[in-house]
């Protein structure tokens, strides 16, 4: 344990960008999957079908081809580039690819959020002379958002541990599992106590994270 502790400025700084790669995806996610929510439920048929079909084909495509695309794909083959040191490039494409990925499962989460709203509010709504958008994000959205607080969780926990596949795409991320695999291939640390050392520190990112998010479902949740 004492040559894992030794190492312990690299552990940390893995982590510093698990949390950021964790953080800008949750946020651009979140932004994309109410946007693509708008749609499903929109009566313009073109909408519905292009979010559809995106949500359904993204979703059911393995994480680990969606970040491919953005870093041999796009960042590579394309040569597409989105800053000019390589250690924040193929970091915002891999926020990039974890965003258009975990933006599905926010979607998906927030359309069976509509579903709980009675049908009554929103022709209600209609009867006062809302448009669709202010229906939407007045009256819809809202509601919607505190039913689902808790698959939003589960959503941002997910999103937490795929950011470890962000270092075997192409994209070399220098986050937890990456660090904590140099630290194997180098031999500067024993497995056992590396392995379990950074195990600890993902439970430390998520256990917190679906206890507030299940105190919190609580807390907003409606009494119908």
């Amino acid at each position: 344990m004492e040559a894992f502790l030794s190492n312990i400025d690299r552990v940390v700084d893995g982590f510093s960008w698990t949390v950021r790669l964790t953080l800008f995806s949750a946020f651009f996610s979140f932004v994309l999957g109410i946007l693509l929510t708008a749609m499903r439920v929109s009566p313009v048929p073109l909408l519905r079908g292009l979010s559809t079909a995106y949500v359904e084909g993204i979703r059911n495509t393995p994480l680990t081809l969606v970040l491919l695309f953005c870093g041999l794909g796009l960042n590579s083959a394309l040569g597409l580039s989105l800053h000019d040191r390589v250690m924040w490039d193929v970091f915002w494409w891999a926020v990039i690819g974890l965003s258009a990925y975990t933006a599905c499962f926010v979607s998906e989460s927030l359309r069976s959020g509509i579903n709980t709203i009675p049908l009554g509010q929103v022709e209600a709504a209609r009867s006062l002379g809302l448009t669709f958008t202010q229906n939407l994000s007045l009256i819809v959205i809202p509601q919607a958002l505190r039913a689902v607080v808790g698959p939003l969780g589960s959503v941002l926990i997910a999103l937490t541990k795929n950011t470890t596949v962000a270092s075997v795409a192409g994209l070399g991320v220098q986050e937890a599992s990456r660090q904590m695999k140099l630290m194997f291939d180098q031999g500067i640390a024993p497995v056992l106590p590396t392995f379990l050392g950074f195990a600890i520190g993902f439970l430390i990112l998520t256990l917190p994270t679906g206890y507030f998010f299940g105190w919190l479902s609580k807390r907003v949740a409606v009494v119908r």
